[in-house]
């Protein structure tokens, strides 16, 4: 109780002045001038945060107290339990029914994803007295057996893990389509990575069994060896089969999807709170903003308002995957809608409010959190945080996407980590290790998954590099095994002191190799962007791939020294320790600083 006898007021965390007038009861224009007496010009529909709201409402005698924000669904991602297990918590239990699963399908590159597909929706499409052609709008629904089953139709597991990375868990089930002739690929094993780290069962479709070279028994024991055991041998992956080009196998492959689905009880509320995911958005002409909306709980129906991300719409049209314009969609059926007044992203949550009114609120909600995050440091996955969490009780694993330059390196990496980690209170999960340059798969499931990103003797491409800027993910790069080990467990102990930084600062084309009396090769470089500079470091890279890394030897324009050279000029350059220059070769030239322990990758 306050002093005046009055119960503490609850107020948002943000409101415009008319909106705290009418929870005061109090005039406008008496809080305009309580405003401006402290400060605060505002008029009678500009928005004011809480703690502009408490001066004013103490001033007029009341007591408030900050309302508990409703519990974010894309914080929830990362739980133990599946997300939509979640979103039926709070749901009556006699009121829960079975619903259709929906199914994500990855695999290597041309291993046959689309094709696959394709046919499921053909054979199903044929069995129809409805058929008609499909529309692409992301997702559509097969019937085997008279039950329903929902396929995402966006193959790969980028799209896979962006919702991850947004805290959707869009899909039920994976089917992980593995060539019989090809085998167990770099992309095979990453899709494995993305869907044990997003906790999904795995079905593999061993495609092209009709290809003369097919060998399936080779491809299990490769399957066996990643840790996926087919049930034949007493494991619990199901293996199923198929030629996506003949059409054989589909049926055993939607029998093996349905068995799967029984066996994790899926099930939703149809009359309950409507949530979703969003699966596809896009403006097109004429039409508006396209949005592809999978229901995952609730019965979504036309003119309801639906909030998605820091946008929202009242939905004026519907239609399923044929076109054919429908009233309502129960849960795991996709719809296309219109009516959102912007673009949301792929892999959003949805639900419906009651009007548009409280859409608008949550939406400005959301954008001034959105603008405050900006305005502040980019918060990376540090190992410092994991500390102070884990002395907090709140974490006890750091999880490391891992990435080499040769096979050979792999092994002797991984082992390295987990030997330090067997050492250390904090648990360290590898969720994915491979040879290659950091890519924006490793930058996405990092993201997804809250993991740090090692690079030994490898380096983020260009667009890696960026995603992992904007997205907060940190990338630790390294040369020497012992520096990368010795890191790992100063952090793990709390006592990480700090990392070098690298920041490119220009590159250099060769144009020509000189070989210079006495001094050796020389490559004559023209500058393509940036700055050289004498008293940094340089890397040599060809075809993509880091042929060395050092300091600069010399610098000389024609015959003179110089400190530097600008975009555009041509120079000399000789390196510390490299000679091997080749016409094409790309000089990048960088420097390093230490950083302080809060910008720490770690």
């Amino acid at each position: 109780m306050t002093q005046n006898g009055r119960e503490p007021m609850t107020l948002p965390a943000s409101m415009t002045v008319r909106q705290l007038a009418e929870a005061l009861q109090a005039s406008p224009i008496d809080l305009i001038k309580t405003l401006m007496a402290n400060g605060v010009m505002a008029s009678i529909n500009q928005t004011i945060d809480f703690e502009t709201a408490e001066i004013v409402a103490t001033e007029l005698g009341y007591e408030v107290v900050l309302e508990e924000p409703e519990e974010e669904l894309e914080t929830e991602a990362e739980a133990e339990i599946p997300l939509w297990r979640r979103l039926i918590a709070d749901e009556p239990e006699d009121q829960l029914q079975p619903r259709p699963p929906v199914v994500a399908v990855l695999g290597h590159v041309d291993h046959g994803k689309t094709t696959l597909l394709d046919a499921i929706r053909h054979t199903n499409v044929a069995q129809r007295e409805a058929g008609g052609i499909t529309q692409h709008i992301g997702a559509y629904q097969v019937v085997h057996d008279g039950r329903k089953i929902t396929f995402l139709d966006t193959p790969g597991h980028a799209a896979f893990t962006a919702m991850r990375a947004r805290g959707a868990q869009g899909a039920d089930i994976v089917v992980l389509v593995v060539a019989a002739d090809d085998g167990v690929m770099p992309q095979t094993r990453e899709a494995i990575d993305h869907a044990k780290a997003a906790r999904v069962p795995i079905i593999v479709a061993l495609n092209k069994i009709d290809r003369p070279n097919a060998n399936p028994e080779r491809v299990k024991r490769q399957l066996a060896d990643v840790g996926l055991v087919p049930d034949e041998w007493g494991g619990e992956t199901m293996v199923v089969p198929v030629s996506a080009k003949q059409g054989e196998g589909i049926e055993d492959l939607l029998e093996a999807i349905l068995l799967v689905a029984d066996s994790m009880d899926i099930r939703a509320n149809p009359a309950g709170k409507i949530i979703g995911t969003v699966i596809e958005a896009r403006r097109e002409k004429g039409r508006g903003v396209a949005v592809t909306l999978l229901v995952q709980n609730g019965t979504l129906k036309l003119r309801q308002v639906v909030v998605a991300g820091a946008t929202y719409g009242k939905i004026r049209a519907m239609t399923d995957e044929h076109g054919k314009a429908v009233r309502e969609a129960p849960p795991s059926m996709p719809v296309q809608v219109l009516g959102f007044v912007d673009v949301p992203a792929a892999g959003e949550l949805f639900r419906v409010v009651e009007n548009e009114k409280a859409a608008r609120e949550i939406v400005a909600r959301r954008q001034d959190a959105a603008r405050t995050q900006e305005q502040q440091e980019t918060r990376r996955v540090s190992l410092e945080d994991l500390f102070d969490q884990v002395q907090a009780g709140e974490a006890n694993e750091l999880r490391l996407v891992v990435k080499v330059d040769v096979h050979g390196s792999l092994e002797p990496v991984v082992h390295s980590i987990q030997e330090v980690a067997e050492k250390s209170e904090i648990k360290v999960k590898v969720l994915h290790a491979s040879v290659g340059n950091i890519s924006e798969n490793d930058v996405n499931l990092a993201a997804a998954s809250k993991a740090v990103v090692i690079g030994f003797n490898v380096r983020p491409d260009a667009p890696a590099r960026k995603l992992a800027e904007s997205l907060g993910v940190s990338i630790r790069t390294y040369n020497i095994i012992y520096r990368l080990t010795e890191d790992l467990e100063k952090a793990l102990k709390g006592m990480l002191g700090g990392e070098e930084e690298e920041t490119t600062i220009g590159k250099a084309e060769v144009l020509a190799v000189f070989k210079i009396p006495k001094s050796g090769k020389v490559a004559g470089c023209r500058v393509r962007e940036g700055v050289i500079r004498r008293n940094a470091f340089a890397r040599v890279v060809r075809g993509g791939e880091v042929l060395f890394e050092g300091p600069l030897a010399s610098l000389k324009h024609e015959k003179d020294d110089v400190r530097e050279m600008r975009e555009g000029f041509e120079c000399g350059i000789a390196l510390k320790g490299f000679q091997d220059f080749q016409v094409g070769d790309v000089i990048e030239c960088f420097t390093r600083t230490r950083a302080e322990v809060e910008e720490s990758g770690w």
